[in-house]
């Protein structure tokens, strides 16, 4: 199966990219000039804002797995272009060049509102208000509303493969304002993967898909697990559903996490 990948070069895809080559797919990155993907990846030099760039690099492709995206920034309107708009050029270069492709969307767990009275599921009403999150929720509709074969996955918060980004939450603990018994629905890298592959298979087809590990652990915990320290509590939690995501669906179409908590990561040394 021949795919393109974009956002290869970022935090996600220049894990998934090596993994998808390995596993035997042709695999094809979009990339900025000057950008560096893994061995077996080939390359498209171009952008999202590029018509030509995006034919080129969708001409004969039977799926497009559509990671690219912009988080960690105060820009907002640099959010909604990378994510909405850069979304919309891309759909419609399928459109145009490779009707017949399967289109998987990475999204986001964090379109799910904050004061659920339970975890959240795909057919929660999502209308969140920063930009990040609100602009993933107006690519899904994009997608949703286009001709293609579409996927979408919404992904918690991601860890592993010496990414970084488990080791920053001691230093977001206190500008978040998490509570220490909060737990927070996870996913390894080596599971995003896993997902992947099974929305490429067709798996999901035509589905929004919340995907997570097995065991959402304590934010006291994670953080104990980089060698970090937080204050305990026996204050009530406010707001105990925030960030915890219902993975039944996934588990019903048969995904399995091959790391099913993150303390399954540490013993593994793969945090």
């Amino acid at each position: 199966m021949k795919i393109l990948v974009t956002g290869a070069t970022g935090l996600v895809g220049q894990r998934l990219s090596p993994r998808l080559a390995a596993a035997g797919f042709q695999c094809r990155a979009l990339v900025r000039r000057g950008g560096e993907v893994a061995s077996g990846v080939q390359t498209i030099e171009g952008d999202l804002f590029d018509p030509a760039s995006l034919a080129r690099a969708v001409e004969g492709v039977d799926a497009i797995v559509h990671l690219a995206a912009v988080f960690r920034s105060a820009d907002a309107d640099l959010i909604w272009k990378s994510n909405l708009e850069g979304t919309r050029n891309l759909i419609a270069a399928a459109e145009a060049h490779a009707g017949t492709a399967r289109f998987i969307l990475a999204s986001t767990s964090n379109v799910y509102e904050r004061g659920g009275a339970r975890p959240a599921c795909e057919s929660d009403a999502v209308d969140p208000k920063q930009a990040y999150p609100a602009s993933k929720v107006a690519a899904e509709e994009t997608l949703r509303r286009s001709g293609l074969n579409w996927t979408i996955l919404r992904f918690p918060f991601v860890y592993g493969d010496g990414d970084g980004h488990l080791e920053m939450l001691p230093r977001h603990v206190e500008t978040f304002g998490f509570h220490p018994a909060h737990r927070m629905s996870t996913i390894h890298h080596r599971d995003i993967a896993t997902a992947m592959e099974m929305a490429l298979a067709g798996a999901f087809d035509r589905r929004t898909v919340n995907i997570a590990d097995d065991a959402p652990l304590s934010i006291y915990e994670l953080v104990a697990l980089v060698g970090g320290a937080m204050p305990p509590s026996a204050e009530p939690t406010p707001d105990p559903w925030f960030l915890h995501i219902d993975a039944s669906l996934a588990r019903g179409l048969g995904f399995s996490p091959k790391v099913s908590t993150v303390h399954q990561a540490a013993r593994e040394g793969i945090l």
